[in-house]
């Protein structure tokens, strides 16, 4: 497997277990990516724990459009390779940690871990750009009863969940933080107009943070549940693409002096809808292509429109340490909830027929997994 080879965690020199409140197994269930579709529920060992490392007990994780693309195409050129425990959005227990651990980590604490952290000292770090991280270090695993988590993350990006906070709501950290970078590189205004294509779970956040801040959303979707979703969660105008002849005039339609919206998030992962945002957005507007395309993609653009008209063409990817905070704090302001997202929870058992049940768009946003 790409992760660590799974071993029990052993009571001794380098881990403290309180043996008293909790009992560690030596085998674990867990969903194994071997490929292409091909996800298996498997036993295997308990990871082993370095001197630096927690072990948690996942209480919950959370299904997402990333995880439905990797196990479609078998791995993650950054994240996985199989094969390899899967999974990344979760909230977990303590119930083992490293000698070396900060002892304020303790057994029995909720908690939630990201999916990365950076080195802090390459070029990219120190201007402040970690996402970009040269040795940005990814971890995979919450589709198991048990997940180690490194002790680079477990310093930078692992946070106590607040007890006003549910577990499902705490699991939305990773992706909401990804959402909250996302805007703040749009450097939206209140009062501005945003057209958010696509109401999958990350285009759904960004419809409620958006609309948070005081921006009119105009959402865009082929179906029309998630746009009902989407007018819930303070979208002020809703389009289903499939029945609108011309998309690009009807959202300009709902727009100042029809000059189009002032910023354009593109989150449905489509070569057409890229091509879309670019000239639905209004003159020195910014476009956000937040959607990640296969490397072999290629989109047409035309470099004078783009010129011109003085277009901001972002694409962030991935999220930092000062956003997993800001979106944990999201969470616990009640900003968001869980409510509106997981639409029904399964188990372990059940993740490889959910996730051909996900392929085939068959009403879900998020599901939970209960191991």
């Amino acid at each position: 497997m790409s992760t660590t080879t799974p071993k029990k965690p052993e009571v001794g020199d380098d881990v403290r277990v309180a043996v008293a409140h909790v009992s560690v197994p030596s085998k674990m269930m867990a969903a194994v990516l071997y490929g292409s579709e091909d996800l298996r529920i498997e036993k295997i060992d308990v990871p082993a724990l370095a001197a630096e490392e927690v072990l948690l007990r996942v209480r919950l994780a959370l299904t997402d459009g990333t995880d439905l693309k990797v196990w479609k195409r078998g791995y993650h050129a950054k994240m996985i390779q199989p094969p390899a425990i899967f999974g990344h959005e979760l909230v977990g227990e303590i119930v083992a940690v490293g000698k070396r651990v900060d002892p304020r980590w303790r057994i029995g604490m909720r908690v939630i871990a990201a999916n990365s952290a950076p080195c802090l000292r390459c070029y990219h770090c120190r201007r402040g750009q970690e996402n970009l991280c040269d040795d940005l270090l990814f971890n995979n695993g919450a589709y198991a009863e048990y997940m180690r988590i490194p002790g680079r993350i477990v310093v930078e990006n692992m946070l106590e969940v607040p007890h006003s906070v549910d577990d499902q709501s705490a699991a939305l950290a990773e992706p909401l933080a990804c959402v909250l970078r996302g805007i703040h590189e749009m450097e939206v205004r209140a009062g501005d107009t945003a057209a958010v294509i696509g109401c999958g779970p990350i285009g759904l956040m960004f419809v409620r943070m958006l609309s948070r801040r005081g921006v009119r959303v105009i959402a865009l979707a082929r179906r029309a549940a998630p746009l009902e979703v989407a007018k819930h969660l303070g979208a002020t105008a809703m389009i289903n693409v499939t029945e609108t002849p011309d998309v690009v005039a009807a959202v300009k339609a709902l727009t100042e002096d029809q000059l189009g919206p002032d910023s354009v998030v593109e989150a449905a992962g489509n070569p057409a809808t890229w091509k879309q945002a670019l000239t639905m957005v209004r003159r020195g507007g910014v476009v956000n292509f937040f959607s990640g395309l296969p490397s072999t993609t290629r989109v047409e653009i035309e470099p004078a429109a783009i010129h011109y008209s003085e277009l901001k063409l972002i694409s962030p990817f991935h999220h930092t340490p000062r956003f997993i905070r800001e979106a944990l704090e999201a969470i616990r302001r009640g900003d968001i909830s869980a409510h509106d997202f997981v639409t029904e929870e399964i188990r372990l058992a059940d993740l490889p027929q959910a996730f051909e049940r996900m392929k085939s768009r068959s009403g879900e946003i998020k599901l939970a997994v209960r191991p």
